[in-house]
């Protein structure tokens, strides 16, 4: 079941909100956050029955091994190896399994086979959660007794399926507060408006860009020519094509979460508007890289042992990183690609910082400079991420700096007859992207995410009044009635 279905929107969300609002109001707080896992479990369930087991097995298995955590004076540490080894096993077997036997059988030169593993939903994004509850509970932050807590903090469905990755620190809490789960106007007009622009993200603008980007992709991969501007064209359409369809799924999950009072953390900040490739990874996919620094970058000494074990453990970090995404070459090569950015731009502020200059403090460097020469080295960064091998990728490389020329023919799908208006179009997504505020910031005055928003100054901010409601209302209706070919969110696959 996904956001952007009318089964989700029409028929599952408003029995689970009404049921919740109608335990909540009655003070029966507990009962509905049972009513929130059950629906959750559901929610999850819908999309491949027999895998539900295999989230219950693994909320069951977490919560007992936290609880040991917790109560265990000795061999703690066994048991913290124990808990995340089963944790990374099962990811292993599912996500890795394939892509290990495929690249041992080319090492061997022996044929290994190995029969088709269906990857479950969500898999990578409820495995890292629970291994970092379960470091947190052998630092003795953490180490849950209520089961039902617990489950909740694991299977909430705004957040299942794509993140953001919580910690438990965040959710929980307000799962314990007065009133939890009653039926709060603030609440339902921030979650729905949060909800609203999330889905017009995602089916007006991402799913439109698709219609321009698979087919560049699907072309390069069969090896027919592209000329120079379709292959730029394709690419900076699935930039921004993976640009709205995460920034849309994680506004939505923001807004469901919300309708119950529940904040969820932000985990997607204009990554777009960065100046370094440093700040990039603060606001693209946050809690992931929350996740990386906290739970392998700073254990794996982070740079407290000198600049070359710092630049080894950035690119080590980010090698994982992209594996986290995906079982295959091209992630790991992108995951390479942005710890040499990462590496390439700490050495570049060692070396400004050695020579006195600066210039953070410099406007035209910032948006002249810095910000269009780390967008280019992002978008090179999703060739590799979205071509289907690294064959396909050399190819649309070669094409993008000219080897076969710099023919401007935008033919069908790409572009044909309609060229022109696929051109303005990509230009103005430039425009919205580098100009305009982002969700949290159009709803800062009302927070909507779960760290404090600083209040926009931008003219066009959220208030909750007849006008704000037609527009959203307006908006809904049009993505209702795009509906028409639902697509799954590009993060499913992760």
């Amino acid at each position: 079941m996904l956001f952007n279905s009318y089964d989700f929107i029409l028929k599952f969300l408003p029995v689970v909100l009404v049921v919740c609002f109608a335990l909540g109001h009655a003070g029966r707080s507990r009962i509905a956050l049972a009513w929130l896992v059950a629906a959750s479990l559901f929610f999850y369930g819908w999309w491949n029955p027999p895998y539900l087991v295999l989230i219950v097995a693994s909320i069951l298995f977490n919560w007992v091994v936290g609880r040991g955590l917790s109560a265990a004076e000795r061999h703690r540490r066994v048991l913290l190896g124990v808990g995340i080894a089963c944790n990374l096993a099962l990811l292993g077997y599912f996500k890795y399994a394939a892509f290990f036997v495929q690249n041992a059988s080319g090492l061997i030169g022996m044929p290994l086979e190995l029969r088709h593993i269906e990857l479950p939903l969500a898999i990578s994004f409820f495995t890292f959660q629970q291994i970092a509850y379960l470091v947190d509970a052998y630092r003795s932050a953490a180490g849950e007794r209520d089961l039902l807590r617990y489950g909740f903090f694991v299977a909430f469905f705004p957040q299942l399926i794509a993140g953001p990755i919580v910690h438990h620190s965040e959710v929980l809490p307000q799962t314990a507060v007065p009133g939890a789960f009653r039926f709060r106007h603030e609440h339902v007009a921030v979650g729905s408006t949060m909800f609203v622009i999330g889905l017009a993200k995602k089916v007006l603008i991402a799913d439109s860009l698709s219609r321009v980007a698979v087919p560049v992709f699907d072309t390069a991969a069969r090896g027919a020519p592209l000329s120079f501007a379709e292959v730029w064209v394709g690419v900076l359409a699935y930039a921004f094509q993976i640009y709205f369809d995460f920034s849309g799924y994680s506004d939505m999950a923001v807004g469901l979460g919300r309708l119950v009072g529940i904040r969820l953390p932000v985990n997607f900040n204009s990554p777009y508007k960065a100046v370094t490739a440093v700040e990039f990874w603060r606001r693209w996919h946050m809690t992931l890289s929350r996740f990386l620094r906290d739970y392998l970058y700073i254990p794996l000494g982070g740079s407290r042992h000198g600049t070359a074990r710092r630049y080894v453990n950035l690119m080590v970090t980010m090698l994982l990183g992209g594996l986290w995404h995906g079982a295959g070459w091209p992630f790991v090569l992108w995951g390479g690609l942005h710890g040499l950015y990462l590496v390439v731009n700490h050495a570049w502020r060692l070396v400004v910082d050695r020579l006195g200059l600066t210039f953070t403090g410099s406007r035209w460097w910032r948006l002249g400079v810095a910000r269009p020469l780390t967008f280019l080295a992002v978008l090179l960064g999703w060739v590799l991420f979205r071509a289907a091998d690294l064959r396909v990728a050399g190819s649309m490389f070669g094409t993008m700096i000219g080897r076969d020329g710099f023919g401007t023919v935008l033919r069908p799908p790409f572009g044909g007859e309609h060229a022109t208006q696929t051109v303005l179009w990509l230009v103005a997504l430039f425009a919205v992207v580098w100009g305009l505020p982002n969700s949290q910031e159009l709803l800062s005055r009302h927070n909507p995410v779960f760290e404090p928003v600083p209040d926009s100054k931008h003219w066009l901010r959220w208030g909750p009044n007849g006008t704000w409601a037609v527009i959203i209302a307006a908006v809904g209706l049009a993505c209702l009635l795009h509906m028409d070919q639902i697509s799954e969110f590009l993060y499913f696959q992760f």
